[in-house]
C-alpha cells in the first residue's frame, strides 16, 4: 500500500482540487484509493453523523463512502481550539494513525489531504508536517500564486521533509509570470532539489461563481431575474467612476459583476445594456423602475445589499479567490487541467507505482 500527502504553502491553494483529480486518475489506472483528512476546519453533519464539509466532498466524488469519524478524526471547533489551548487535547497522532491503518486495507493508495497551510495547526501538534512525519508519507506540496510564490516556504519544507516531499505543484500562474518562472524560479527550486511537478495556469472558470452563490456569500437578496441566477461571475468591476471612463473599463471585462451605488443608475443601465452578468447594487438601495424593468427584459440578476461599495469589493476579491470547489462543471473541467499538468510519470515513480 503506498501514500500521498497533500500540502500547501497557505490556505485555499488547490488541494480538494488536486486530491480530486490524483484520486480518479488513480482510479482510472485500476488502483483501488483511499482518502483521509486527519484534521478537519470546516465541521459538518450529514446523515446525523459530523465530519468535514471538504472531506465529505471528496469521498462523494471519489465513490467513496467510509466513516467519517474514521476519514477525519479531529474536528477543529471553538471548543476543540479552547482545549487545545489549555494544554488538555494530549496526543493526537497516536489516533490519527490507528485511523489511518484502518482505512488503508484493500487500498493499493491512500490520499491524505491536510488543512491550511503545511505548518497550520502547529498549536495542538497537527501540523501538515508533523503528520506526513508521523505517517511516514511522501508528500506534495501546492504554492499557489498570489502576487508571488512561497519559494522561500518551498525550501523550509524541503529542508523539514527530505526526500519525503517528492515535488511541488505551481497553481494558479498567470502567462505572464511564466517567462520569469521559466528562466528564473523554477531553476532555482529545483537547484534546492524542489521537483516541479507541475505548473497549473490561472483559469478564470476555477475562481468563477454562480450568481446565487454570490448572493449568499454577500448576505444580499436577489430582486430581480431570479431564474438566470445559474450566471457564472469571474471577475468584477466597480461602477463609481463617471459613464465615460466606466464604459472603457466595463468592455475590457468579460463575465463581470457590476458593483455599484443603487443611485447610480446611469451606470447601472450601461451595465445591463453591455451584458454584464449581474449587478451588485450597495447601500440597500433600491434601483428605479427603468432599471428594474430591463434587468427583467434582458435576464440579468440584481443583488441588493447593506454594505458600502468597497466594503462589498473587498468581500468579492476574497470570494473570487477562496470560492470552493463544488459544480460538476468545476470539477471536470479542473481535473483535466491537473492531469494534463502533472508530470505523472515522475510520480509515479517516486511513489512507487507502475507508470502506464
Amino acid at each position: 500500500m503506498l501514500a500521498l500527502y497533500i500540502g500547501s504553502t497557505s490556505g485555499y491553494s488547490g488541494k480538494n482540487m488536486v486530491a480530486m483529480s490524483m484520486g480518479k486518475k488513480f482510479q482510472k489506472q485500476g488502483y483501488q484509493v483511499g482518502y483521509m483528512k486527519p484534521v478537519g476546519v470546516l465541521p459538518k453533519e450529514k446523515n446525523g453523523i459530523m465530519g468535514d464539509e471538504d472531506a465529505f466532498f471528496v469521498q462523494e466524488v471519489l465513490g467513496l463512502s467510509e466513516d467519517p469519524s474514521l476519514v477525519t478524526p479531529v474536528l477543529v471547533d471553538q471548543d476543540f481550539k479552547v482545549k487545545a489551548f489549555k494544554g488538555q487535547c494530549g496526543n493526537l497522532l497516536p489516533v490519527i494513525d490507528e485511523n489511518y491503518k484502518k482505512l488503508c486495507k484493500d487500498k493499493d493508495i491512500m490520499i491524505v489531504s491536510g488543512s491550511g497551510s503545511m505548518y497550520s495547526g502547529k498549536y495542538c501538534g497537527l501540523d501538515g508536517v508533523g503528520i506526513a512525519r508521523a505517517l511516514d508519507l511522501k508528500t506534495i506540496v501546492i504554492d499557489r500564486f498570489n502576487k508571488e510564490l512561497n519559494y522561500d516556504y518551498l525550501t523550509v519544507l524541503k529542508d523539514a521533509l527530505g526526500e519525503n516531499m517528492i515535488g511541488a505543484i505551481l497553481n494558479d500562474i498567470p502567462q505572464y509570470f511564466n517567462e520569469e518562472l521559466d528562466s528564473m524560479l523554477i531553476p532555482f527550486l529545483e537547484s534546492k532539489k524542489i521537483k516541479i511537478l507541475g505548473v497549473i495556469p490561472k483559469d478564470p472558470l476555477m475562481g468563477a461563481i454562480k450568481v446565487s452563490d454570490l448572493a449568499a456569500r454577500l448576505g444580499g437578496r436577489l430582486i430581480s431575474a431570479p431564474e438566470k441566477a445559474d450566471k457564472v461571475v469571474e471577475n468584477f468591476i466597480i461602477g463609481t467612476m463617471q459613464v465615460e471612463n466606466f464604459m472603457l473599463h466595463f468592455k475590457k471585462s468579460k463575465k463581470s459583476a457590476v458593483i455599484v451605488g443603487g443611485d447610480r443608475s446611469d451606470v447601472q443601465l450601461v451595465a445591463l445594456e453591455g451584458n454584464t452578468q449581474c449587478l451588485v447594487l450597495t447601500g440597500n438601495l433600491y434601483p428605479n423602475d427603468i432599471i428594474l424593468t430591463r434587468s427583467e427584459v434582458l435576464g440579468i440578476p440584481i443583488i441588493l445589499v447593506r454594505d458600502d461599495t468597497y466594503a462589498v469589493a473587498r468581500q468579492m476579491d476574497a470570494l473570487l479567490s477562496r470560492h470552493k470547489l463544488r459544480d460538476a462543471i468545476k470539477i471536470q473541467h479542473g481535473t483535466q487541467l491537473v492531469n494534463s499538468a502533472l508530470d505523472y510519470q515522475y510520480i509515479d515513480k517516486a511513489l512507487g507505482l507502475s507508470s502506464e
